[in-house]
């Protein structure tokens, strides 16, 4: 073959190779649109229905004087690792959302069969070595493929992921609703632990100044030096009770800044009141709002989402669709043609039965947990309440008649003793008892915070909207009879 033949060739050869890439690279433009706008739709609705305020809280010190219970449970809310593992695990549904919504890619393909024999015919068409020229010619194809998803698939897919875009919501909710838990409990040990080191401080004065009175009788004679070893014994408990509380207020005082992801304390002291008056409310309305609770709420969602998940396996029993577009290329007869082809799978054995089994399974299983959750949830608040009326009717009984009792008794003995009246031992049982009922009077005002805090755990609420919802309703109630 002459150079000027071969160039003739070659040139035929790029400008049909050029017009079907050009071909392709239109179709390829096409489908790639098509994927874009319909992403962008979908991005424009999980924005209207998902969107969330990423808006930064202030920051928030705990280097002043005092710390108080809001301060405290915003610092723990904002700096505690495991909640933001929470928030992190929503924000990462949210990416699983937006992958169900997108339209599967199209595919190019292209191949080269015969490559190289791509010279013109030399004699007639049907002449025999035209004819074998054509077979062994170079054939040149390019097509795109694009699978179409039938029976809702994409629909389903992105519908079982927003599901578990709220159940991991109500999973960040239903822990921090336990880390504020948390932290009250241990903001009462710290108030509880400062009341105990202050009465542990009084005692060790008191025990101090009989002391000194015991020392003022035994120099004056009216006493045996006995009862100064005595005094002093009960002088050195007092000091080991001191330093007991000490020891357990520092405590206390750390695992709160704990909390906060904080190595040390940096607060002076906690500001609260250990002494409530909230009088127990009714249980039956307190009952009424248990399955308020976020935990009771995720497992009804968890319902949804395995009712979701089952609809996705039952879309999956449908077959794909898989459209193929392209042209051909004949290097010898130098024409091109159009194909088009259309592939569907026959679903003969495998009908998806075995993922629609599990999911029907998966689906009882969550009623079942709910069930479970509710009476878990239940069972646990008539335990609470009744610790609860327990302590508040031992609070009473405490604050109304054992304390000025004990208080009165001490008294009367410690000026019966100055006056001769009474011995060391009678005044050192009223002092010892005056101390232990002190100290059961602010563990049973710890304990029923404590409780009062797991009831509003239970409630998703404050207690006190119990009662104000409940006045609420009865004013409603009477304004309809009226």
């Amino acid at each position: 073959m002459k150079l000027s033949d071969r160039f003739i060739v070659l040139s035929y050869l790029i400008s049909s190779t050029s017009s079907i890439i050009w071909l392709a690279f239109v179709l390829l433009l096409g489908f790639t649109a098509q994927i874009r706008a319909s992403a962008d739709s979908f991005n424009a609705l999980s924005g209207t229905h998902g969107g969330r305020n990423n808006s930064t809280d202030p920051v928030i010190s705990e280097e002043k004087a005092d710390l108080t219970l809001r301060d405290a449970v915003n610092l723990a809310l904002l700096r505690n690792p495991e909640l933001a593992a929470f928030a992190k695990e929503m924000r990462a549904l949210e990416g699983a959302t937006l992958q169900a919504g997108l339209l599967k890619n199209p595919e190019l393909s292209a191949s080269v069969k015969n490559i190289g024999n791509v010279q013109k015919l030399r004699d007639e068409v049907n002449a025999p070595e035209s004819i074998a020229q054509e077979v062994t010619q170079q054939v040149t194809t390019i097509q795109i493929g694009q699978l179409i998803e039938l029976g809702g698939k994409r629909a389903a897919r992105v519908s079982a992921a927003q599901l578990g875009e709220e159940l991991a919501a109500m999973d960040y909710e239903s822990r921090r609703i336990e880390i504020i838990v948390s932290v009250a409990n241990l903001f009462t040990d710290v108030l509880a632990g400062q009341e105990r080191f202050k009465l542990a401080e009084e005692t060790r004065q008191l025990a101090q100044n009989v002391v000194d009175t015991v020392v003022y009788r035994v120099q004056s004679g009216k006493v045996p030096p006995i009862e100064e070893t005595r005094a002093k014994v009960s002088l050195s408990t007092a000091h080991i009770e001191y330093e007991q509380a000490q020891r357990d207020l520092i405590s206390a005082r750390k695992r709160l800044a704990l909390m906060w992801d904080s190595d040390a304390p940096q607060f002076d002291k906690a500001l609260g009141v250990l002494e409530v008056s909230i009088v127990p409310p009714d249980f039956q309305m307190l009952q009424e709002r248990v399955l308020d609770n976020p935990m009771a709420l995720r497992t009804m969602k968890s319902i949804e989402h395995r009712k979701a998940l089952l609809e996705v396996e039952q879309t999956r029993r449908i077959p794909n669709l898989t459209v193929n577009a392209g042209v051909v290329n004949y290097a010898v007869l130098g024409g091109n043609t159009a194909i088009a082809s259309v592939t569907i799978p026959l679903p003969l054995f495998d009908r998806n039965q075995g993922n629609l089994k599990e999911a029907h399974q998966r689906v009882s299983k969550a009623e079942d947990e709910q069930s479970v959750m509710e009476l878990r949830l239940k069972t646990e608040l008539a335990q609470s309440y009744e610790a609860m009326t327990a302590v508040w009717n031992e609070i009473n009984i405490l604050r109304d008649e054992v304390l000025p009792g004990a208080k009165s008794a001490f008294s009367v003995m410690r000026k019966g003793y100055e006056l001769g009246k009474f011995g060391l031992l009678e005044l050192t049982d009223a002092q010892r008892v005056l101390f232990q009922n002190q100290l059961l009077y602010v563990r049973a005002l710890a304990n029923y915070q404590r409780l009062i805090n797991d009831i509003e755990r239970l409630i998703a609420a404050p207690i006190e909207s119990v009662k104000l919802k409940h006045e609420t309703n009865l004013r409603q109630l009477e304004r309809k009879r009226k």
